[in-house]
């Protein structure tokens, strides 16, 4: 019987395990670096989603706080690599970028993007409270 219960602990543990590696691998990241502009896009160089989503490009300055939105492409569950936001508002060379992963949650419409600064609808992913961005710089 002991081994029964060994074996059933040891099967119980593995599999909460491999479910905690599974939400770890799709905690929500974001991972870009400074580039060009000069072709109206920006790149995230990968994205981590854990649900359908946006990759928002806003303006922001040394405060870091997120701005006016002037980019975004929609994204998918799990890790996508090179996603391209085309630029729908100028972006000067040495303006600094805040690429931000966005839910597809709270709209009326679902595929299309709903977002104003400050609402929540298809608003910022928060997990753990904290933002999912990372800042460039327009070159």
């Amino acid at each position: 019987m002991t081994s029964t219960i060994n074996i059933a602990a040891l099967a119980f543990l593995a599999s909460a395990s491999v479910a905690l590696a599974d939400a770890h691998a799709m905690a929500p990241s974001i991972t870009a670096s400074d580039q060009s502009v000069a072709n109206g896009v920006v790149s995230a160089e990968s994205i981590t989603a854990s649900e359908n989503g946006w990759l928002v490009v806003h303006s922001t300055d040394a405060d870091m706080k997120p701005g006016l939105v002037v980019g975004y492409a929609p994204i998918r569950a799990g890790k996508t690599t090179d996603v391209a936001a085309i630029l729908q508002e100028d972006v000067a060379s040495g303006q600094m970028l805040m690429l931000m992963v966005h839910g597809e949650t709270g709209g009326t419409q679902t595929g299309v993007f709903e977002y104003t600064l400050g609402a929540t609808e298809d608003g910022p992913v928060k997990p753990e409270g904290a933002l999912v961005m990372a800042v460039v710089t327009a070159e």
